[in-house]
């Protein structure tokens, strides 16, 4: 089991039941997935630039990562329906808790000017997502076999109903929020 999991199961599950009076554990909210996307736009003119993406993903992530294919055609950009245009990984369970628990304590801190996550980026229904303009953050990626500097977007989605209880879900798990976030 991993760290975070049982850091969840032992203390961030009494924590939260104090916190906000639930009637059973059950309606603790809990982290359900975390989904990893990288969109290529310049893989429409060479494909290759998306294989190696998705080797970089993959390795971030611990799973392999799947092409992401248009879904219509817009022509101002030249893409075809169908065209692969990106990465993406939905991790779960043990996977999910490992890699929370690199990019909390492993790779947020490698960003650079970095004075706390944005507490904004909540979607109303609990849901964060993170955006990462460097790859290089992550210590799996060999700074000397990268091509091009990419970003990701992270998406840690959670069973909480407001946004109010996601981000105390994530504060317990040492998410780096300012001190004055409020909702």
């Amino acid at each position: 089991m991993s760290r975070l999991s049982e850091e969840f199961k032992n203390n961030i599950k009494k924590k939260m039941m104090e916190k906000f009076n639930y009637k059973n554990f059950y309606s603790i909210p809990k982290i359900t997935k975390i989904v990893l996307n990288m969109g290529i736009g310049d893989a429409k003119d060479d494909p290759k630039l998306l294989d190696k993406a998705q080797e970089e993903l993959s390795l971030i992530s611990g799973q392999k990562a799947i092409k992401t294919r248009a879904k219509k055609a817009i022509a101002a950009f030249k893409i075809r329906e169908g065209m692969a245009l990106g990465v993406s990984v939905t991790l779960r369970n043990k996977i999910m808790y490992e890699f929370l628990d690199r990019l909390i304590n492993i790779a947020i801190p490698r960003i650079r000017d970095f004075r706390g996550l944005n507490s904004k980026s909540f979607d109303g229904n609990g849901n964060y997502t993170l955006g990462i303009k460097e790859q290089i953050i992550f210590p799996e990626i060999n700074y000397d076999k990268i091509d091009k500097v990419r970003g990701l977007d992270v998406t840690i989605c959670t069973s909480a109903s407001s946004n109010e209880e996601a981000i105390e879900l994530l504060k317990y798990f040492n998410m780096p929020f300012p001190a004055e976030t409020k909702n």
